[in-house]
């Protein structure tokens, strides 16, 4: 048996009913920056009509998204030892929402690019803060339960990007004017992570803090000094892999089905629903994995069936061989990013400082992937372009001793009890 799984064993079964409200509370806002996340880009096609832009003009549109978060990325480990992972959450999250309405405003109602931009510009910083602050939350709470639970909470991130394109659909459908929709959905999620709040507990580093027991890093210069550690660094590879195998899937694999192996469009959506669902089922099932193995061997684990199934999906021109590459694709992209989130937050006096510059390693893969592998593909065809995801996968698998947890979690029951109070 694992050490994370003795830890798990030797804990009392009874969970308190403070680390379960928690945790559900984590799953709301995990759910709800997904929804948030997925609902413009569902409606993309009336964005630029609305603008009237071309394709190159949405792709700057939508950098503003980038633009913005790693300005919150960069600012997110020193908004979170400051403020602490609960109020920097209410706070981030009601100021993406803004941000996503006032886009939504720009392109319904102003029809101005400029406000447009500069909205998406707020909902980038606003909702990359909250990553690194859900993240904390979300890890402190797995320490809590003592067992592996941080790719549920990214399962659920997954699951409310369907939701979102599923009511971005249905908005369309309904000839909905962009500004409404987007509105009346912020305005419910909003609701939602208010109510879900109140359950969200202080983590470790904040309760000991007060009682003056743990110094975290409490300057920006101390903060930064995180980046000079090995250990960040090579959990930031972890998850560079992790994000540019998920990433490279989102921005291409509809595209390599249709150009690569010659699908149609609809074939190739249904290709890369099942790379979805494959990765969901990943996350969910693979708790399981992580707490009777450990991380090591199973981030090694995903990194070979990602491996396999891109070797399978690039070089087998036979289309059910390309849908078991794209399912093992799915698979072993589900647990790098949520797993090198955790080995980030082990250490709870490091925490907010070293998820945030894990998180920003983790998203260059979402900002350079798409232009670097537009670029190879241009020159040798997109599946042999695909040939770096497989390398980047191959390093998250190298590294992730790095991600070996270093201490067992302590029984946090009671100081979760007197929070609670």
């Amino acid at each position: 048996m694992s050490p994370t799984a003795s830890r798990a064993a030797a804990k009392s079964p009874a969970v308190p009913s403070e680390v379960r409200a928690w945790r559900n509370a984590v799953f709301v806002v995990f759910a709800a920056c997904g929804v948030s996340a997925a609902s413009m880009a569902a409606r993309i096609p009336t964005i630029s009509l609305a603008l009237g832009l071309n394709t190159a003009q949405v792709g700057l549109l939508l950098f503003g998204i980038a633009v913005g978060s790693i300005a919150g990325l960069l600012a997110a480990g020193h908004v979170v030892s400051h403020f602490g992972s609960k109020r920097t959450i209410v706070v981030v999250y009601t100021l993406a929402s803004v941000g996503l309405v006032l886009a939504a405003f720009g392109i319904g109602v102003a029809h101005s690019f400029v406000l447009s931009f500069v909205g998406l510009i707020v909902f980038g910083l606003a909702i990359a803060t909250c990553d690194v602050a859900m993240n904390l939350s979300g890890a402190a709470n797995e320490r809590a339960l003592g067992r592996s639970i941080m790719p549920v909470y990214h399962a659920f991130f997954s699951i409310g990007t369907i939701i979102g394109a599923a009511l971005g659909t249905l908005a369309e459908a309904l000839h909905l004017p962009l500004q409404w929709h987007i509105t009346i959905l912020e305005i419910v999620l909003v609701a939602a992570v208010l109510i879900a709040a109140p359950f969200l507990l202080p983590e470790a580093a904040d309760r000991a803090r007060a009682d003056g027991t743990v110094n975290p890093p409490s300057t920006w210069r101390s903060r930064l000094a995180i980046w000079k550690e090995p250990a960040t660094i090579l959990i930031g590879l972890i998850v560079l892999g992790a994000a540019f195998t998920e990433g490279s899937a989102n921005d291409w694999l509809s595209y390599a089905m249709v150009h690569g192996h010659g699908t149609t469009r609809a074939t190739g959506a249904l290709v890369y629903s099942i790379f979805v669902t494959a990765m969901t089922i990943g996350r969910l099932s693979g708790v399981r994995f992580l707490d009777r193995w450990g991380r090591v061997p199973v981030l090694r684990s995903a990194a070979i069936l990602a491996g396999v199934g891109l070797i399978l999906f690039i070089f087998v021109p036979v289309y059910w061989v390309e849908i078991v590459g794209v399912i093992l694709w799915g698979l072993g992209a589900s647990l790098g990013f949520p797993v090198g989130m955790s080995a980030a937050a082990d250490d709870p006096q490091r925490a907010a400082a070293r998820v945030s510059a894990v998180a920003t390693i983790g998203y260059c893969a979402f900002l350079v992937g798409p232009p670097v592998l537009g670029f190879l593909g241009n020159q040798f065809g997109i599946l042999h372009g695909l040939l770096l995801v497989l390398v980047l996968a191959a390093l998250g698998g190298i590294v992730s001793f790095a991600a070996r947890s270093k201490s067992a979690p302590a029984d946090t029951s009671g100081e979760v009890a007197e929070a609670a109070r």
